[in-house]
């Protein structure tokens, strides 16, 4: 009798433990779905979603959305305010700081923001912030001329130095390379990449391999889209190409940047605006899996 009762207590410990060991693994492994640099979001496939909706989508506006190379800040802007009288856009950050994400406004809106490949300098449209010794962004500074005569909204660096940039209510991208340490003249690109209207919002690859950016175009899915153009073997870009109908939609998609890391896709979609008379009172942050950039990679 003792011997029974012996083997169905030893048979219920062994079932216990079996449960809290499932019950812990199954912890863990969701743990590790979600935990990740990018604000603890679980990655997108190739189908774009909206970026941590419990942390960043609000009403209103939510754009530029950018990690810093060690993927420990993220830089956006928003749009608070109930009414139209209310309404602003704030300049914000989110920092891992003791294992936990915090949000801290920085200022008023000063520039759509971009950090170099090396972490260095937060470029802000015409003007920008140096990494300190410390660790903290100095006070904004200007570009030199001619950049500070040009209504430069999005400017984005390569790690050659080449700065890729637009121009607001001209529709056209520039750019300027960095020769022997000295900064040469804007330049138009190609009529490929500055055909259609209001071609804006560049960015380009840290290796200088392809540039995104959005433009309106008739043979688009409507409203703006986000284009992408190879550099090509002899230096030249290539044709434009439409990231197409998972990216695109009828509403208007733009400001496109890949993570530091290379990973993931980024970009603004208008959730209000599905004719050109709407106003743009929504706009949300997306990503999706960068692989959707070299899957239109012109085959060798």
């Amino acid at each position: 009798m003792k011997k029974v009762y012996f083997i169905q207590v030893l048979a219920w410990a062994l079932f216990l433990c079996a449960c809290n060991t499932e019950k812990l693994y199954r912890t863990d492994n969701d743990l590790a779905s979600i935990a990740s640099p990018y604000l603890d979001q679980k990655p997108p496939s190739l189908i774009p979603e909206p970026f941590a909706p419990d942390m960043i989508a609000r009403e209103n506006w939510q754009v530029s959305g950018v990690f810093t190379p060690d993927l420990t800040e993220f830089y956006y802007i928003r749009e608070v305010g109930e009414t139209e009288e209310d309404k602003k856009m704030e300049f914000v950050v989110l920092q891992k700081k003791n294992n936990q994400w915090q949000e801290s406004v920085i200022s008023p809106r000063v520039g759509q923001p971009f950090i170099s490949p090396d972490g260095r300098v937060m470029h802000l449209g015409r003007r920008y912030k140096e990494r300190t010794e410390t660790g903290n962004w100095s006070e904004i500074k200007n570009l030199s001329t001619p950049f500070m005569e040009i209504p430069i909204m999005r400017l984005t660096a390569s790690t050659k130095g080449t700065y890729v940039f637009d121009a607001m209510g001209e529709g056209v991208l520039r750019y300027s390379q960095l020769t022997d340490g000295k900064r040469e003249e804007p330049k138009l690109f190609n009529e490929e990449i500055n055909s259609g209207t209001a071609n804006a919002h560049p960015f380009i690859a840290p290796d200088e391999s392809y540039i995104l950016w959005d433009s309106r175009r008739d043979s688009g899915y409507g409203d703006a889209d986000i284009y992408v153009s190879f550099r090509q073997e002899d230096g030249s870009w290539g044709e434009s190409i439409n990231l197409g109908g998972k990216v695109n939609t009828e509403r208007s998609e733009g400001g496109a940047r890949v993570t530091p890391d290379g990973k993931y896709l980024f970009f603004g979609r208008n959730m209000g605006k599905l004719k050109p008379t709407d106003r743009y009172d929504d706009s949300d942050i997306f990503w999706v899996d960068a692989q959707v950039i070299e899957n239109l990679r012109p085959k060798k």
